[in-house]
Order: structure tokens, then sequence, then C-alpha cells
């Protein structure tokens, strides 16, 4: 997910996003713990996604508490 399409959410689809890729991520650690999976880079995908998520969610935050 690029920074541009997550820009264009709303705040609460944000949230969403980030409690539906956490929940991604600990299945894929949970399925890669068991046996390795096809793709490991899955993870690392699904920790930059949710880390892009956070930071324009901060973002939001800071620019409300400034007006």
């Amino acid at each position: 997910m690029k920074t541009s399409e997550i820009k264009e959410l709303t705040t609460k689809e944000i949230v969403e996003k980030i409690q539906v890729e956490k929940e991604s991520l600990v299945r894929l650690r949970l399925n890669h713990a068991v046996s390795p999976l096809d793709n490991p880079m899955k993870i690392q995908e699904s920790k930059k996604n949710i880390a892009r998520l956070k930071t324009v969610l901060r973002q939001r935050e800071l620019s409300d508490n400034q007006n």
C-alpha cells in the first residue's frame, strides 16, 4: 500500500487497516514458525505497511493538535 493511497483514507479506515495488518502479521509469523512461507518477504511488507499507516495517523494527530 502506497503512502498516497493511505492519505486518501479516513482516520477510521486507517485504524481499521492497522488492526487488519496486525492480525495478518501474526498469522504470517505463526505460519512461518510452523512451516516456511513461500515468500517470507510478506512479513517484512506487512510490517512496513503497519509503519506507514501509523505514520500517517500520527501526522494527522499532530496537525489536529496544532489547529
